[in-house]
């Protein structure tokens, strides 16, 4: 940046128009926390809260868990992970997730988050594309896995389970309540199958020796497109040493040693990834991790017991606590800071939230493909209602025009003109796995990120989304691709047609409806379509709706209108309101 752009001039005091990014492996971020905090609390798994002061729970310090990811490492590097070889993560937010994280970067290998709510032919994708050969997942999900294995690369695969870091008598308590759930199975013993507990008790604290580069992928983030299939969005070191640094400059108050984290947020996803593990881990504060953040009372029971200070979420999850019927219960006054992205943040929601907590809650912005964030409204300064805030330190935000011009070039825009965001900055991808035409598509010859978004800034270089390019529906802050769940639909045998939707829906921002033209004669309900995408579909892509239409409203050359469909519901929605 020759000039200074003008949102620097709105950034609250401490903020550096640019930081300085090190050229060291992600990892190093926890070796660092465990050299300077080896004996404070890194992670803890709170899972209950009983009588008499007694709590359910596992924690590690840090001289534990950097030790535990040595441990991983060396172990992987025992069953042939190699540098650049890919490691499938599929948990949810436990401790094994975090040794398993680093323990694969310390080894070299490149992890593939992966959602555990996947069904097989979700699941078949990912690992098909990704030539994952390592899978780390509970044992309950490994059934899933078996379905579809030949059609993948995977050499090994290591379990784990919730209750395996508890200690007695509260494991045998735990394991019978999962095991009940289905989430914890016995599986056979085989040569490919290990025990995640076994490894670490197996394996020398000696990771291998690797020699990393800057530029190394470390990470494949799949994310959805406009072409229905998620591609794997590499991120690099640098990529994710970066935004972490952004991220600790822009919260200007983390205390290093001393904050609380809640890990509420899916750490497979992206932004809970950075905004809450990887940041907790940096400053040296202690994660406190929720396997289930749909449990609201659990949530404010774990804020107003372990005092938690940062909350990086979703809308939704602000919302929950803003209207839970027990919410006055609890003292949630430890709150400090939130950064909410994913969907756009209702003002009525983050006020709410704010007068519960006493805490800052703003709005950001990111993408999978920037790792993640781009935007956030300043939290001790200027907040503008309904903008995703300004870019974030080292970054640089342009609005181009929508269409090139006659030498194919996009140009720039002025303020307060509409057009498509364009993201420069070291957190920007190294571009899609295996994929070179989605990446000509998406990265400008300089390293800029078309983001598919249309917005505008306004003179003080506050950011605003307007409206998407790319057919896209966010609900709960996951990316829905449309013909993904089309697809699905159009092998239904009653079904003839079929488009979907992002409708307005207070509680996911946006959710999906389905609209189905059924074959001559056959007859349908709204839960059989329902059932139907269920066995296919991760359960947040499932149509929350169904409407059974005659015919869909086409294009002369027959593309369906979604826009249309879209506008047709909000005009319901507002006829509902009169």
């Amino acid at each position: 940046m020759t000039t200074s752009p003008p949102w620097v001039r709105h950034y609250e005091p401490g903020v550096p128009a640019t930081v300085q990014i090190p050229d060291v492996p992600l990892y190093q971020i926890l070796v660092d926390s465990a050299a300077k905090y080896p004996d404070k609390i890194a992670t803890r798994m709170v899972l209950k809260y009983l009588k008499f002061g007694l709590v359910i729970q596992s924690k590690m310090t840090y001289r534990e868990l950097n030790e535990a990811t040595d441990r991983f490492a060396a172990a992987l590097y025992a069953l042939g992970v190699r540098q650049g070889d890919r490691v499938a993560l599929m948990l949810p937010n436990i401790p094994q997730y975090v040794i398993a994280y680093f323990g694969t970067l310390k080894a070299g290998g490149v992890i593939v988050n992966t959602n555990p709510t996947y069904t097989p032919r979700e699941l078949q994708h990912q690992l098909h594309d990704s030539g994952a050969e390592t899978i780390v997942m509970l044992s309950g999900l490994h059934q899933r896995l078996a379905q579809i294995r030949s059609n993948t690369a995977v050499k090994h695969v290591i379990l784990t389970d919730i209750p395996d870091t508890l200690s007695w008598p509260f494991k045998s308590l735990v394991e019978r309540q999962v095991r009940s759930t289905g989430m914890m199975v016995t599986v056979a013993p085989a040569p490919d199958i290990h025990r995640f507990d076994d490894l670490l008790r197996r394996s020398p604290a000696q990771p291998p020796q690797i020699r990393y580069a800057p530029d190394d992928v470390i990470l494949l983030q799949y994310s959805g497109g406009t072409t229905g299939v998620p591609k794997g969005a590499m991120l690099t070191q640098h990529n994710l040493v970066a935004n972490v640094y952004q991220m600790n400059a822009w919260f200007t108050k983390i205390e290093p040693g001393n904050e609380k984290m809640l890990g509420a947020l899916p750490f497979f996803h992206v932004y809970g990834m950075t905004v809450g593990m990887l940041l907790s881990v940096f400053a040296g504060g202690e994660l406190l991790m929720l396997p289930d953040p749909r449990n609201t009372e659990h949530v404010m029971e774990v804020i107003a017991h372990e005092k938690a200070t940062l909350y990086p979420g979703v809308p939704t999850m602000y919302n929950a606590i803003n209207n839970h019927p027990r919410q006055a219960q609890f003292d949630l006054r430890s709150v400090k800071a939130c950064l909410s992205g994913g969907t756009a943040l209702p003002v009525e929601v983050a006020n709410r939230f704010e007068q519960i907590t006493g805490g800052r809650l703003v709005e950001g912005y990111g993408l999978s493909e920037s790792s993640p964030v781009a935007t956030a409204n300043p939290l001790y300064g200027e907040r503008r209602t309904g903008s995703i805030g300004l870019p974030i330190s080292s970054t640089r935000i342009e609005i181009v025009a929508l269409e090139p011009d006659a030498e194919g070039n996009f140009p720039v825009l002025g303020p307060n003109q509409e057009g498509e965001l364009v993201i420069y900055g070291p957190q920007v991808m190294k571009g899609y796995w295996q994929n070179a035409d989605e990446t000509a598509k998406t990265l400008t010859p300089q390293g800029g990120l078309h983001t598919g978004d249309i917005a505008k800034m306004d003179d003080d270089g506050y950011f605003y989304i307007v409206d998407r390019k790319k057919d896209l529906i966010i609900a709960s802050g996951y990316n829905i691709v449309p013909r993904e769940v089309e697809e699905i639909l159009f092998t239904h045998p009653k079904v003839m047609e079929a488009a979907v939707a992002g409708i307005p829906d207070p509680k996911r921002g946006e959710t999906v409806k389905a609209y189905v033209v059924l074959k001559e004669g056959e007859s349908c309900t709204a839960e059989e379509i329902r059932a139907f995408c269920k066995e296919y579909l991760a359960p947040y892509k499932v149509p929350t709706m169904v409407e059974f239409r005659k015919e869909l409203p086409k294009t002369q050359v027959g593309k369906v209108l979604r826009r249309l469909l879209v506008q047709e519901e909000l005009e319901k929605q507002k006829a509902a309101v009169k």
